[in-house]
C-alpha cells in the first residue's frame, strides 16, 4: 500500500481509540505516584474517544478533512496533560496534511514531524522521558528511514518499533521512572494508539472489549460491598439512539447496576441517562455502560458512611441542564475555579469566584468543560484558577480556542489553596495586567499540602511507601512521610509547612473524616500551634483526607 485516504485513516483512528480503551487500566497503573487518582490512561482514553466519535460517521475520502475533524474532537475532549499533549500531536499532524487528498509515507513523516513541533510548543517546560520524547524520537527515526516508494505498512512498522524502543528508554531520561520501575504512562498510551493504527492498516480494526453483564459478574463477585468501603459514582451517559453502540434497554441496564452496587438511582431523560451508584469497582461498571453511549459527565468519590442515600448531587445534575432561556447578561469579568467538593465550592464562592468547574484529582475536566463555562459566563474577561497541575493545559487550550471571542487569563494555580489565596487577591478596580501580576504573586504566599492513602507499595526518593498508608504530600508531589493514621500524617505535614512566619493554617477535611473526630483533633493542633489561627472546615472532597494551606 502506497497511500492512505480519508476512509482508511478513519478506520485507523477508530482502531487506535478502541485499542487504547482496551488497555487504559494498564496505562493508569504506570503512574509513578501511588495516589488513588492515577488517571493518565483514562484521560487519554476519553480524549481519543472524543476524537474518534467525531469521525465515525464521516464518509469523506479526503485525508485532511478526516484528520482535521479528528483533531477538533481531540482538542475539545482533551483531559489532563497527557490528553492535551495527545490532542496537540494530532493537531500538528492534521495541519501537516493540509490540502492533501491522500498521504504517502513521506507525507506522514512530515505530518508527524509537525505534530512534534506543535506538541512541544504547547508545553511551557517540556520534560524528556515522557510522551513528548516518544513522539519526537519516533518522528526522527521515521525521517531517517524514509525512502522513495516506502509502503505505508513499512512506515508504520518503523513508527511502532521506534515508539516501543523509545518508551523503553524513558526511565533513563526520567530518574523517578527508573526508581519506581516503570516506563512513562503517557508514552505507553501513545504506543497503544500506534498499535491500533497499524492493525487497521493490516486490515484488522480492533474492537472494544466491552464489559458484558457476565464480565461484570466475574469481576465483582470476589468482593463484598459494604457501607464503609468503595466509591460513590455519578455519571451522565449520552446514549446513541441510532449509532454504532449497542441498543439501550433501560430495565436491563438498571438491573445490571443493581446487581453490582448499592444505593442505585437511575433515570432517563431523552437520550441522557443519569446514574448514581455505590460500588467497589466503578471502572467495571463504566466499561459496561459505555457499550450504549459516551459519557458527558463522570464523578467518582471515595465513600464512607456519610454517603447513605441514593441522591444525585444537585450541582452535578444541574451541570447537564444549562440555561436554555438565553445567555446571561454580559459582565465585565468572571472568576472560574476547578473544585471537587461542596465545602470547597462554598469557600471559592466566599472569596469571589463566580463559576465552578467540577473536577480535580479524581476526574480532570476537559477543554470543552472550560469552553462551555466560559461561554456561559458571557464576560469580557475570564480568569481561570485550574488548581491542579494536570488541568492547566486543558484550561489554556480552552483559552486558545476562544481567543477571538473573549479574553481568558489562566492563573497557574496547582493546588486548591493556591487558587483560594490567588482569587482573594482579585481587585475589580485594577487593570487586567495588574490583577494577573497580583494574583500570580499571591500563589507564592501560601504553602500547600495534602493527605491521601497509597494504593500500592512503592519507593520514591528513598521514601518507602506501603499500600493503604497515609502519605503527607508537600505541594503536589513531594511525599515527606507516611503513617498508618491520617491525623499523624496531618500533624507531620503541618510541622513541615509551619515556620516562624506562619500566621494562618487552613484545613479542608474530606469525606472520610468525621466532623466530631476533626473537632477533637483540633484541640491537639491548637496546642501544637498556639500562636497561629486555624481555620478548619468540611471540604467534602473525595480521595484526599486533608487539603492544607499555610500562610
Amino acid at each position: 500500500m502506497k497511500v492512505i485516504n480519508g476512509q482508511l485513516f478513519k478506520s485507523m483512528v477508530i482502531s487506535a481509540s478502541n485499542n487504547l480503551y482496551n488497555h487504559y487500566p494498564e496505562v493508569d497503573a504506570l503512574n509513578v505516584f501511588p495516589v488513588p487518582d492515577g488517571d493518565t490512561g483514562m484521560n487519554m482514553n476519553l480524549t481519543l474517544t472524543s476524537g474518534s466519535k467525531e469521525v465515525q460517521n464521516r464518509n469523506d475520502a479526503n485525508i485532511y478533512t478526516i484528520a482535521k475533524t479528528f483533531s477538533r474532537g481531540l482538542l475539545m475532549g482533551a483531559r489532563g496533560n497527557s490528553g492535551v499533549i495527545t490532542s496537540q500531536i494530532f493537531r500538528g499532524f492534521a495541519d501537516g496534511l493540509a490540502e492533501k487528498e491522500e498521504a504517502n509515507a513521506s507525507d506522514l513523516s512530515e505530518a508527524l514531524e509537525n505534530g512534534v513541533k506543535i506538541a512541544y510548543k504547547a508545553v511551557i517546560k517540556p520534560v524528556e522521558g515522557t510522551i513528548l520524547t516518544v513522539i519526537r524520537e519516533t518522528s526522527e527515526k521515521l525521517k531517517k528511514k524514509i525512502h522513495p516508494g516506502m509502503s505505508i505498512e513499512e512506515c508504520f512498522d518503523v513508527i511502532l518499533l521506534e515508539s516501543n524502543e523509545s518508551l523503553k528508554r524513558t526511565p533513563n531520561l526520567l530518574p523517578v521512572l527508573k526508581e519506581v520501575g516503570v516506563v512513562d504512562s503517557g508514552g505507553a498510551g501513545l504506543v497503544r494508539i500506534f498499535e491500533g493504527m497499524k492493525s487497521a492498516i493490516n486490515g484488522v480494526i480492533i474492537e472494544r472489549k466491552e464489559a458484558t453483564a457476565t464480565d461484570v459478574n466475574e469481576q465483582v463477585d470476589d468482593f463484598e460491598i459494604t457501607k464503609e468501603d468503595g466509591y460513590c459514582a455519578e455519571f451522565v451517559l449520552k446514549i446513541e439512539l441510532n449509532g454504532n453502540k449497542k441498543p439501550f434497554d433501560f430495565a436491563r441496564f438498571k438491573s445490571v447496576l443493581e446487581a453490582h452496587g448499592t444505593q442505585v438511582n437511575v433515570k432517563q431523560e431523552g437520550d441522557l441517562v443519569f446514574v448514581h451508584i455505590h460500588t467497589l469497582n466503578p471502572g467495571n461498571l463504566f466499561n459496561f455502560a459505555q457499550q450504549f453511549g459516551d459519557f458527558s459527565k463522570i464523578k467518582i468519590e471515595n465513600m464512607k458512611e456519610s454517603h447513605s442515600t441514593a441522591e444525585f448531587s444537585d450541582k452535578f445534575m444541574e451541570s447537564e441542564k444549562c440555561d436554555e432561556n438565553g445567555i446571561e447578561e454580559e459582565k465585565e469579568y468572571a472568576l472560574i475555579a476547578t473544585s471537587s467538593g461542596k465545602g470547597i465550592d462554598e469557600l471559592f464562592n466566599e472569596v469571589g469566584v463566580n463559576y465552578i468547574v467540577s473536577g480535580g484529582q479524581t476526574m480532570n475536566p476537559s477543554t470543552n468543560d472550560f469552553v462551555n463555562i466560559i461561554e456561559k459566563c458571557n464576560a469580557k474577561v475570564c480568569y481561570i484558577f485550574p488548581n491542579n497541575g494536570n488541568i492547566i493545559l486543558a484550561a489554556t487550550q480552552a483559552k486558545e480556542i476562544l481567543k477571538d471571542k473573549v479574553q481568558v487569563l489562566v492563573i497557574p494555580t496547582k493546588t486548591i489553596m493556591q487558587g483560594v489565596v490567588s482569587a482573594m487577591n482579585f481587585n475589580a478596580d485594577l487593570c487586567i495586567e495588574d490583577n494577573v501580576t497580583v494574583m500570580e504573586e499571591a500563589i507564592a504566599t501560601v504553602k500547600s499540602g495534602s493527605i491521601t492513602f497509597a494504593i500500592k507499595d512503592s519507593e520514591i526518593n528513598g521514601q518507602i511507601i506501603k499500600k493503604d498508608d497515609y502519605m503527607a504530600i508537600k505541594e503536589s508531589k513531594d511525599i515527606i512521610s507516611t503513617h498508618k493514621d491520617k491525623f499523624e500524617a496531618l500533624l507531620s505535614l503541618l510541622t513541615s509547612l509551619v515556620d516562624e512566619n506562619a500566621a494562618i493554617i487552613t484545613i479542608l477535611y474530606g469525606k472520610d473524616v468525621e466532623s466530631k473526630e476533626m473537632d477533637n483533633y483540633l484541640e491537639v493542633l491548637n496546642e501544637k500551634f498556639p500562636n497561629i489561627d486555624i481555620d478548619c472546615r468540611d471540604g467534602g472532597q473525595p480521595v484526599y483526607s486533608f487539603l492544607v494551606g499555610v500562610e
